[in-house]
This record gives C-alpha cells, structure tokens and sequence, in this order.
C-alpha cells in the first residue's frame, strides 16, 4: 500500500470527520439563524411542489440503502438466510430506482433554478458548488449500480464496507479499500467532500427539519383592511412571527 492510499483511506476519513463535527459546532454558534434552506418557494412554487418531494424522499432511500449496504456484514445476511447474490441483486434494483428519482428530481430543481430569474438570482455561488458536488456523488452512485450488475469478484461488501465499519473503532481496513475498483473509490472520495461541505451548505437543514416542521408552528397570512391598498400584484402580508 502506497503512502497517497494511506492518506486517502487512514488519514482523510478522519480529516473529513473533523471538518464536519467542527463545521457543524461553528456553524450553531455563529449562524444558528442561518441554519436553514433558504426557501425560494415564495418565487416559484408548481415545479418545486413536484421536484422537492422526490429528491427528499429519493435521497432518504438512497441515504438508507448507504447505510445498511455499509454497516451489515455478510454474515448477518448469512445467519438470516439471505445469500449475498440475493442481497446483492436487491441492492442493486432499489438503490439504482432511488438513486434516478433523485437525480431526475435533482435535474428538475436545477432547471427551475436556472429558468427562474428570482430564483437564480437568489442562488448563491455556495449554492452552485454544494449541487454540483451533490449531482457529481448522485451520479457516481447510480454509474456504480449499473456496473453492479457486471459479474466481478470485487464486491463494495468487502471491500468499502469493512473499510467504513474500521473507521468507527479507529481500525480503517485500508487494505480492503485499495482493492475496491476505481468506480467505488470515486464514489468514496465524492461522498467525502460532500461531508466536508455539508455543514457550510444550505444542506445542513437535513439535521434540524426534520424535527423542526413536526413542531413549526402555522405561518398565518391576512389581507390587509379595506381601503388599505395591497403590495403590487396583490401579494398578501405576512404575519411576523416572534423570534
């Protein structure tokens, strides 16, 4: 194993992990008020209605098919019954279905951000790095199923998986990881710089609404009185809430 496979599978895992947990820290104390999405359905709303839905919950799947693909060892799917081919074949059918819905949906956000000039002036240059590093990984990981089906004795079961599960007990199997393809390095190393930007993108959100929106309460709108004239178009007014 050379020193650069050292570096990229002992060292930057735990760099990557500094930067987030610290990223995070910094992020709650000097813009906890910032810690939000920055919603521009005010601009647009029809395509947003249909796009949003399906990136969140596309990535909620492809997010849980990372999670148990990488955390289950084989022999827990073994003591269960379930072979690894049949494992294997299920991972690959949901998670390359879930990893397309969201990259459909991602392209239709992507193109609203681009035909709608409110909305594209609000993107911010954060904004363009954080989706093009968030299509860049979404794209590795659907190219990296539909190699899935390629017969290969390298299997991400081996090789990726034992080398994640080691980060957490401070063990990385850097030896598993340096035989996985280049397709499943690729995709690590994408999924690493999205850690790192997580916590200063509008993706920090993912942290804090879910909780948030079972708990928000209503945002109340009203007309003004009569014979007070209305904003042009004849927006209504937002009721402030108290901070």
């Amino acid at each position: 194993m050379t020193w650069v496979e050292s570096a990229l599978w002992v060292v930057a895992p735990y760099l990557t992990l500094v930067i987030f947990v610290g990223g995070l820290i910094w992020r709650y104390k000097y813009d906890k008020f910032g810690w939000t999405t920055r919603s521009s359905q005010l601009y647009e709303s029809p395509l947003l209605r249909v796009a949003s839905p399906l990136f969140h919950y596309g990535l909620l799947f492809v997010i849980v098919g990372h999670v148990t693909g990488l955390l289950i060892p084989i022999a827990w799917t073994d003591a269960v019954g379930v072979s690894n081919d049949v494992y294997h074949l299920n991972a690959l059918i949901w998670g390359g279905l879930a990893g397309v819905v969201t990259l459909v949906a991602l392209g239709l956000l992507v193109y609203r951000r681009r035909t709608q000039g409110p909305v594209f002036l609000a993107t911010t240059v954060n904004d363009k790095v954080m989706y093009l590093v968030l299509a860049g990984s979404i794209v590795a990981g659907v190219v990296t199923t539909v190699a899935g089906f390629v017969p290969s004795e390298v299997s991400y079961r081996t090789t990726v998986a034992p080398w994640f599960r080691g980060i957490f007990i401070l063990r990385p199997d850097a030896e598993a990881m340096a035989r996985a393809s280049d397709l499943y390095k690729v995709h690590t190393l994408i999924g690493m710089v999205l850690f790192v930007l997580f916590p200063f993108s509008r993706l920090v959100h993912a942290l804090s609404a879910p909780l948030g929106y079972l708990f928000r309460p209503y945002i109340v709108y009203r007309s003004r009185p009569d014979g007070v004239p209305r904003r042009p178009g004849g927006v209504r007014v937002r009721q402030n809430r108290p901070l």
